[in-house]
């Protein structure tokens, strides 16, 4: 049975769908079964996984609209235990459709329900917003992981995410928990990165993953050649970085090894 994650943050350019995408890889590259759900309607993390987006035989906006199942929009990755179902601009338009949608809380919910032992881990990949998509991702999701970037206004609406979360908490799903926070494009060099790192820590306590990833060129281009950056430089200190957040991550799951 997976356990669903919901990959939150609703500032841009935090490193969300990089997150998404390098833990998906890198626990994958362990021998995990993972799936990755893009839920963003620019569709990132499919380009990411060198999925072409506009050519997809499906997508998840398909699978929202009822024309095929979710299990029939599932893409195989190059990793060979790493799945994906494609995002699509057209999701911009679902959170119009969904507006009027009976239990439209519980759609992706529903949905996912119907492939969860399929896979160990499903991570879902929100868009940079509170969205309805949002919702239906946290209404769906196990936990949640949280990307904060070391730059300038880390922390600046945080206390909205956080608030957001009690909500559905409260009212769509009291089991939601926060899984952890992981801070991206550190630079140890910066007194800047050093002091958001204390910030974070001040803030999510023991909820913050003792791994960082830096601030590292190979990230950055990875996407470019539709690779997780394990796949486009393993020796890189950002896909190293990803792998140790990867095992620490299975560390906070009680994940034995098969």
């Amino acid at each position: 049975m997976a356990q669903i994650f919901a990959i939150v943050n609703q500032k841009g350019g935090v490193g969300k769908t990089t997150t998404a995408v390098n833990l998906a890889a890198s626990l994958a590259a362990i021998d995990r079964s993972v799936l990755v759900v893009d839920f963003d309607p620019q569709g990132n993390a499919t380009s990411g996984l060198n999925i072409d987006k506009n050519t997809a035989t499906h997508n998840i906006y398909d699978v929202l609209a009822g024309r095929v199942t979710m299990k029939e929009a599932v893409i195989q990755c190059e990793l060979p235990t790493l799945y994906a179902v494609s995002g699509h601009r057209n999701l911009a338009a679902a959170e119009v459709e969904l507006v009027n949608e009976v239990g439209r809380e519980f759609i992706l919910k529903n949905l996912l329900d119907e492939i969860r032992t399929d896979y160990e881990f499903v991570f879902i990949d929100c868009p940079p917003s509170l969205s309805l998509l949002t919702v239906n991702a946290l209404a769906a999701a196990d936990g949640v992981i949280i990307p904060i970037q070391a730059e300038y206004y880390a922390l600046e609406g945080v206390r909205d995410l956080m608030d957001t979360l009690r909500l559905v908490q409260r009212r769509v799903n009291p089991n939601l928990e926060v899984t952890g926070v992981v801070v991206t494009m550190y630079d140890e060099r910066t007194n800047l990165s050093n002091q958001v790192l204390n910030d974070v820590r001040g803030f999510f306590s023991e909820k913050l993953y003792q791994t960082i990833i830096p601030r590292n060129v190979r990230v950055s281009e990875a996407p470019s050649f539709g690779k997780p950056v394990m796949l486009y430089d393993i020796k890189s200190k950002g896909a190293q970085a990803y792998l140790k957040l990867a095992k620490e991550f299975l560390n906070g799951q009680k994940v034995g090894a098969r």
